[in-house]
């Protein structure tokens, strides 16, 4: 533990030394409440850390793995780009190091949550909107038929067949903080709002989030939580984060740019950029937006099961949990090994599919690196992490396949790297076995 913290505050100062003092002390200040739990490539390590706190990801770049990256290249790069940008870890990270970030993220929920993070306020003029907020919600009535005519039946008490995410009273409350936060005329303080207020809905709710989706919690029935509940944590969420950006708020950049959509087609409108850093979900048939669901719905950014789908359908080809063309020209040797091995056990897999979704899925990332290196100048780096899958026994090694995909494109390779083992579903033997892989790619 004692190695691994001195190895990062060596990668702090060397990234960092070209900034002035103040912002130096900074980002040293911020990193040092960087706990080492795990892996940089999760999260676990950095729930407490200001700004990330605002909502806990279990999957996503610890800001270590951000140092880290920087620390290898010849020079800390001026901008950097993120087409996956999730808990917006790159991007603010690059901020505490002076590096201008751009990043695009497709879920409207993360995008607010990112643009919250790395957006400038005046603690005053927030403070005041959360008064606001408080006071207007505290006074509202919602019709609640009116509110979630078209949400998920399972969301509001009665539910389906005796289960329901939230209570009729604990759900009122809710959306009469939300319809206050919509009301407010600041975009920005109301982007901030509505994210804390997404961040308590889980445990205010009958559900958690494991795996690979949402489940109830065990004894839900018994659970009571009341009305009041909601104002109270969403005044911790708020003073967490007041605090914050008090201490944190003036990083060495404090410009940014985020793009929100489908990285697939947002790319186009980056004109460059010095290095880029991304982890793009994973080939493993789970749609991401699932996890995500509960604050979708409840804040607002989902109104109809259309708006759902075209959500679904927006996100990168790695799941078959919704029907769309599965189309793909993309060939490589060792893909194709791949896919010939998948086609001859597809009578055993579990959605016919699956073969033509791999395919499909590296289809989606040639297009994101034939992007990046038109984006990217010569000379610089492409960092992404993948995660291997497997199906009916059939490995995917996503990292090998990358390399030979981003080859055609121009990149040259220079690292190829395991950052941890993950752990296969129970169909594949349950174990560690999976790889998760750091592929360090130069633009020619």
């Amino acid at each position: 533990m004692e190695a691994l913290r001195e190895e990062l505050d060596g990668h702090i100062g060397a990234v960092a030394s070209r900034l002035g003092a103040s912002s130096r002390m900074l980002a040293e200040s911020w990193f040092a409440r960087h706990a080492l739990l795990g892996p940089s490539s999760t999260n676990q390590d950095t729930h407490d850390l200001p700004f990330q706190r605002w909502y806990r990801f279990k999957e996503a770049f610890a800001p270590r793995a951000v140092v880290e990256a920087f620390s290898k290249l010849n020079c800390v790069p001026a901008t950097c780009i993120d087409p996956f940008g999730g808990s917006g870890t790159t991007a603010l990270t690059g901020q505490f190091l002076g590096v201008r970030p751009t990043t695009i993220e497709v879920n409207p929920f993360l995008a607010d949550l990112i643009e919250a993070k790395l957006a400038s306020y005046e603690p005053d003029e927030l403070i005041s909107s959360y008064r606001a907020v408080v006071d207007a919600a505290a006074a509202r009535q919602v019709d609640m038929a009116q509110a979630m005519a078209e949400a998920p039946p399972t969301f509001i008490e009665p539910g389906v067949n005796g289960r329901w995410i939230f209570s009729a009273a604990v759900a009122e409350r809710i959306l009469a903080h939300r319809m206050a936060i919509d009301d407010l005329a600041d975009t920005k303080h109301a982007r901030m709002l509505r994210v804390l207020l997404g961040s308590t809905l889980i445990t205010l709710s009958n559900v958690v989030i494991s795996g690979k989706g949402r489940r109830y919690r065990r004894g839900w029935e018994r659970r009571t939580v009341t009305p009041a509940t909601v104002a109270r944590l969403f005044e911790i969420a708020f003073l967490n984060a007041i605090e914050d950006v008090v201490r944190f708020g003036r990083r060495s950049c404090t410009d940014y740019t985020l793009l929100r959509g489908d990285a697939r087609t947002a790319l186009a409108e980056v004109e460059g950029a010095d290095f880029s850093l991304f982890s793009p979900p994973y080939p493993n048939s789970f749609d991401y937006t699932d996890i995500y669901n509960v604050e979708l719905w409840m804040l607002g950014y989902l109104r109809n099961s259309a708006e759902n789908r075209t959500l679904r359908q927006s996100t990168l080809r790695s799941h078959v949990q919704i029907k769309r063309s599965y189309d793909a020209t993309i060939r490589s040797p060792l893909l194709d090994d791949t896919l010939e091995r998948l086609n001859a056990h597809r009578a055993e897999l579990w959605d016919r599919d699956i073969p033509d979704m791999v395919c499909a899925y590296f289809e989606d990332l040639n297009a994101i690196l034939a992007e990046l290196q038109r984006i990217i100048t010569p000379g610089g780096s492409v960092m992404m992490v993948v995660g291997d899958s497997r199906y009916a026994g059939v490995s995917i090694d996503v990292g090998a396949i990358t390399v030979e995909i981003a080859a055609k494109l121009g990149f040259d390779l220079k690292e190829l790297s395991q950052m941890r083992s993950m752990r296969s579903s129970a169909q594949q033997g349950g174990g560690y076995d999976l790889g998760e892989t750091l592929v360090h790619l130069i633009r020619s």
